[in-house]
């Protein structure tokens, strides 16, 4: 009998003595293939392979008598009771007279904590798109796209038509180095718009404060203007039509506010396409731009208002309601776009003592203004449509229809105000809130969160991982340091490195919840996607600085105090 020498898997390359190495190389391995997981060379990637080129197990030559294999062992599948919520009746119902429809910004949380997630917002920072290429920034664009189709659908099945569209659904698209034209995506957003067209539902979008055409730097405007021509982008090949709009605060008074709006005047009317000009209106802030002070810019130029009840609580018109909302339906009116308002309230323990805790949105509202029912009284058909800025998202619209009895509600859907965690939630290890507003980004951030930094602490997962990054709550932990620029060293807290994270804060966009998938800290990748606009604001020229802008929070705490 012929002399066998054993093969070992890590030892393929050894020499076999007579012509039985063949029939005893496979008896002698073959009972190791546990898995059909393991392909063979012309099924593609074979482990094996690299071993050696010529070694018998991955020779062409077919093989005697193939060897029986194991079908993997299948795990029992845990089954889980469903969650049950306790959500307690409506005890005080409420009459209106309003007709209109009611929406939410961004961020379904019922969807976003879905397996698979559905969301809007995935984003990342540039250190990632050097790594992989701009490419992975154009994909999750596409996959953000794709699930707005799906919360359009799923908002139709719950009696929601009203919905504002996340400005980070495609990200770095207005960077001046790394941004990038949307017509690759144009079938994805046809798809989607013609979905949104079909079951009558309308898209709106608000990009935040680092959008600001009244800046007296140049290089803040022209930032500004590429962002809006990438929203408009979004809408032109969602084909969207002109109730589509794109919502702008006035910004920084700058240390001069009639030279600001003169300045804003001149960049509207000289700078902007008329495509932005049909899509852009103008909401009054809590801080610096009542309706008093838009109400004169926006008749001359033809620009509607987006009248916001809680900013105009804070920031109050010395017109009463019933008499500032038929003027602010008119601009409307004049460019045949529906109303649109903006709806949210202050925190129920809020103590009237700063604007900026009385500026924090509550998870829902409580009622609906008796003067609502004067918006779209002169003209638009059904009333307006009421945008509820509150941070349970679909649940404070759900609570609102149950309230007034607007629209039936799936009780399935239903979620408690101040739920307890699922039990799931440990399992799935998901990283939505414990109110329910999945990846907030102002929980994400967290108030020592760096601006800019280049060092990151792990690897960025790959795109098929993306949704499972780790805790926003962790991610704003990981800097303690406020700079913009290249990478440097973490610095200690310091009060002017805290003014500076206050200064970018007061900058973000407190609806779009975007979430970087490679795990970096949302300030970051807020502070890269917009360095003019932050750069400006730590230098106290931003808007919302101490040097020339208007007052920072800080300031503007004391003042009220």
């Amino acid at each position: 009998m012929a002399k066998r020498k054993r093969v070992g898997v890590n030892d393929l390359s050894a020499a076999v003595e007579d012509d039985g190495a063949a029939e005893a190389t496979e008896e002698l391995v073959a009972p190791r293939r546990k898995s059909s997981r393991k392909k063979t060379a012309t099924q593609g990637w074979d482990p094996y392979a690299s071993a050696n080129a010529s070694s018998p197990l991955t020779s062409p030559s077919p093989s005697p008598s193939p060897a029986k294999t194991k079908s993997p062992r299948k795990g029992r599948r845990k089954t889980r009771d469903p969650v049950v919520y306790d959500i307690p009746p409506i005890t005080d119902f409420k009459t209106t007279a309003f007709k209109g429809r009611l929406g939410y910004a961004c961020l379904n949380t019922i969807l976003r904590v879905a397996d698979p997630p559905v969301f809007c917002s995935r984003t990342c920072r540039i250190a990632t798109l050097k790594e992989k290429g701009l490419q992975y920034a154009k994909d999750l664009g596409i996959q953000n796209t794709r699930d707005l189709k799906k919360m359009v659908e799923w908002n139709e099945e719950n009696g929601i038509k009203f919905m504002r569209i996340s400005s980070e659904m495609f990200p770095f698209a207005s960077h001046k180095e790394w941004g990038y034209k949307l017509e690759y995506a144009k079938e994805a957003l046809k798809e989607a718009g013609d979905t949104a067209k079909r079951l009558g539902h309308r898209l709106t979008t608000h990009p935040g404060q680092f959008t600001q055409l009244a800046s007296p730097k140049e290089n803040v405007v022209e930032a500004s203007i590429r962002e809006l021509d990438y929203h408009c982008q979004m809408m032109r090949y969602m084909g969207l039509g002109k109730d589509s709009v794109i919502i702008l605060h006035m910004g920084g008074v700058y240390g001069d506010k009639t030279t600001t709006i003169a300045r804003f005047k001149t960049n509207y009317t000289t700078l902007l396409t008329e495509e932005m000009k049909a899509r852009l209106v103008l909401e009054n802030d809590e801080i610096c731009y009542s309706p008093d002070d838009l109400l004169p810019v926006c008749e001359e130029l033809d620009i509607p208002i987006v009248l916001d009840y809680h900013h105009n609580y804070i920031n109050p018109s010395s017109l009463p309601l019933s008499e500032l909302i038929p003027r602010i339906n008119k601009t409307w009116e004049k460019k045949g776009i529906r109303v649109k308002q903006h709806l949210s309230e202050p925190r129920p323990e809020t103590k009237k003592v700063s604007v900026m805790e009385l500026r924090a949105h509550a998870d829902r509202c409580t009622s609906l203004p008796d003067e609502v029912v004067f918006m779209g009284m002169d003209g638009a058909e059904g009333g307006g449509d009421l945008m509820i800025e509150a941070k349970d998202k679909e649940q404070a619209v759900f609570q609102l229809y149950r309230i007034y009895s607007l629209q039936p509600v799936k009780h399935e859907n239903l979620r408690p105000e101040k739920a307890a965690a699922p039990q799931e939630r440990a399992a799935k290890g998901g990283d939505e809130q414990e109110d329910g507003e999945a990846a907030s980004p102002k929980r994400q951030r967290g108030r020592k969160a760096a601006a800019s930094q280049d060092n990151d602490d792990a690897s960025p997962p790959d795109f098929p991982q993306n949704d499972a990054q780790k805790s926003p709550r962790k991610q704003g932990k990981k800097v303690a340091e406020v700079k913009v620029g290249a990478s440097s060293p973490k610095r200690r807290k310091t009060k002017a490195n805290s003014s500076k994270a206050a200064d970018i804060d007061s900058l973000m966009n407190q609806e779009d919840a975007p979430v970087p998938v490679d795990g970096a800290p949302l300030p970051v990748v807020e502070a890269e996607e917009h360095p003019e606009a932050v750069k400006a604001a730590t230098e106290g020229a931003g808007g919302c600085g101490v040097k020339g802008g208007k007052k920072s929070p800080r300031k503007a705490r004391k003042a009220t105090s």
